[in-house]
């Protein structure tokens, strides 16, 4: 009996047939659109980590990051691909179900784990990051000491938005939130191509000047000729090609962490209609090249206009600048929009984990859905209030969970499950060498970042 086409039959079921309906139940069939399946995928992929692209771009140069950003987003296509054929071969739809019929129980674990490292550790940072600061930056905001404090906008956000939309029992239903969020980050990408050429290069030397006059005069342009540079460097502003300094390393995780997207793809892939592998594969190769081109003119424009002056966070280094321009305000509340409306999308896969892993023969129940709702968000919450920088979110999750989920489980599983290719075939040999770069990745980016972490605390 497979998870997605149960076989009716007379008479009782024999111990095999109860023995994999236990472990595996029965799926629904989906109801979700192409289009909606292309809105849902884009959206787990585009969160918080399109804002440290910029920083990665200033610490490898622009050919360097292309070059890495295509062969990420690439591997991370060819994951998918893994992921899904070894779904179709090994006839289980959740993550955790393959990983336990690869590996046992540890393997079970390991997919468990590292969605949920994945999933709560960094879709749920930006909005206290984002909107904390921004409300208590701005004369029109409400001058309320609770309003402008991170924390309770954490969890006004978490029980007035995500948590009515967690809920919701499928994913088809979250399309239409989805293309709201996608919307949401083409409008910061086309403020951060505007802004480019709004501000100058150098800085100019007297910031509180030029903040008054924006406050006076909003998204006015400004000549670099006439503004006096800060700290003027006749190289600061020439763009650099090929980049290598200590903080090179968060580069790989920063960029694997934005492509994560493979714990939402199974839950995907079963809300499908006409589910087919093909046609799976054609939304993620969409989603992918969409999310492809934003990250690379974002990351692309952003470091042309601070250059090597640009934080690990994009939108706290314009505040940094310009503290009065309502644009940039308004993009702040787009990107906190669009990031809330992410976290229903990836908080699925970790609810399906977590029934899986503790119920996984008993049907739907609306009281373990909505307990399991309830404890996830509280608990991400509490992450979330005391959470380090997110550089180190970035570069730490992208090392260790990114990794996890884009290179080692999904060829490790395919080696496997599929067992109709032999181990001397292109495609196991591809998976085996996929696998090695993937161990190699992880172990080397978090050997790198732990010890830059050890050298900036001396």
């Amino acid at each position: 009996v497979t998870p997605d086409l149960p076989v009716k039959r007379s008479g009782a079921p024999s111990t095999l047939e109860c023995l994999s309906l236990f472990i595996f139940p029965p799926q629904h069939q989906g109801n979700a659109s192409f289009g909606m399946s292309v809105f849902n995928l884009g959206n787990a992929i585009m969160g918080s980590g399109i804002l440290g692209l910029s920083y990665a771009m200033a610490n490898t140069g622009i050919i360097l990051f292309i070059f890495l950003l295509v062969a990420v987003a690439i591997f991370s296509l060819y994951s998918v691909h893994l992921l899904l054929k070894t779904a179709n071969e090994g006839g289980a739809l959740v993550y955790e179900q393959l990983g336990y019929k690869a590996f046992g129980i540890p393997g079970k674990l390991a997919a468990s784990c590292s969605i949920t490292m994945q999933n709560i550790g960094g879709r749920r940072i930006c909005p206290k990051k984002e909107g904390g600061p921004c409300a208590s930056k701005y004369s029109f905001c409400l001058h309320f000491e609770w309003y402008t404090n991170g924390n309770y906008l954490v969890l006004l956000v978490s029980l007035f938005i995500i948590l009515p939309l967690s809920l919701l029992r499928n994913l088809g239903y979250l399309g239409y939130t989805s293309g709201l969020s996608l919307l949401c980050m083409v409008f910061f990408l086309i403020v951060v191509i505007i802004k480019k050429f709004q501000i100058p290069c150098p800085l100019p030397d007297d910031l509180d000047a030029v903040n008054e006059t924006l406050s006076k005069a909003l998204n006015m342009s400004f000549d670099a000729n006439t503004t006096t540079p800060l700290h003027y460097d006749e190289d600061m502003c020439k763009p650099k090609y090929f980049v290598f300094n200590s903080q090179t390393v968060y580069a790989v995780p920063i960029l694997t962490f934005a492509f994560v997207c493979h714990p939402a793809i199974l839950p995907m892939y079963e809300e499908l209609k006409d589910r087919s592998h093909r046609k799976m594969q054609g939304v993620a190769n969409v989603s992918f090249l969409a999310m492809f081109i934003m990250y690379l003119l974002a990351a692309l424009f952003g470091y042309l206009t601070f250059h090597s002056q640009v934080g690990p966070e994009l939108l706290h280094t314009y505040s940094r600048f310009y503290k009065s321009d309502v644009l940039l305000l308004i993009v702040r509340l787009a990107v906190l929009t669009a990031v809330t409306l992410t976290v229903p999308v990836v908080l699925f896969p970790i609810r399906t984990s977590i029934n899986h892993l503790l119920c996984p023969a008993k049907g739907f129940s609306w009281i373990r859905h909505c307990i399991i709702t309830f404890v996830l968000l509280a608990s991400t919450n509490a992450l979330v209030i005391f959470v380090p920088t997110i550089r180190d979110i970035f570069g730490f999750i992208g090392a260790s969970a990114a990794a996890m989920l884009i290179f080692i489980l999904p060829s490790a599983f395919y080696i496997k499950l599929v067992e109709k290719e032999s181990m001397k075939s292109v495609q196991k040999i591809g998976a085996t060498i996929f696998l090695i770069c993937g161990i190699i990745v992880m172990v080397g980016s978090i050997t790198l970042i732990v010890l830059d972490w050890i050298h900036s605390s001396h």
